[in-house]
């Protein structure tokens, strides 16, 4: 009797599934070199609208030649802050095969300068890319009128 409750449970376990599809060809994807081009990406991917009214937080996932597979939009909150957790980053990258990641989120007051929170983020996403071998490249804070870049500043 015990058996047939096993086999039974075992039916309805969750499964697993890997998929990732992209409808753009890999010859097409950005090349990211620099902070600039993350940033004038980002730019074109940020909601109309959104960038000086909630501060949203999204990630590039790039290929081994940092070209973009694709941006993860992680996030959107309030005027002051927005919610970024290191396990949903992290299971989107494995999810499309990321080496690299690139960090973004904006401040819709238009200040540039990280917040002590900001710093902490980054540093412990940083860590646990690490232990999954994906490199966090940089970390941009963007508003409407320019961006503050962690690599650039020597944060990272």
């Amino acid at each position: 009797m015990e058996k047939q409750n096993t086999v039974e449970a075992m039916g309805k376990v969750a499964e697993v599934e890997l998929v990732y599809k992209s409808r753009v060809k890999p010859s097409e994807r950005p090349a990211i070199v620099s902070s600039a081009d993350a940033f004038n990406v980002l730019r074109l991917l940020w909601e109309e609208g959104k960038m000086d009214l909630v501060e949203q937080f999204k990630v590039l996932f790039l290929n081994r030649a940092n070209k973009v597979l694709c941006v993860f939009n992680v996030s959107s909150g309030g005027i002051t802050g927005t919610v970024a957790d290191p396990r949903l980053i992290f299971t989107a990258a494995l999810r499309v095969n990321a080496v690299a990641v690139i960090l973004s989120h904006n401040h819709p007051s238009g200040n540039l300068q990280p917040s002590r929170a900001d710093e902490e983020l980054t540093q412990k996403i940083k860590g646990a890319g690490a232990l999954l071998d994906i490199k966090v490249l940089d970390h941009l804070i963007l508003s409407s009128e320019g961006y503050y870049s962690f690599a650039d500043e020597g944060l990272l």
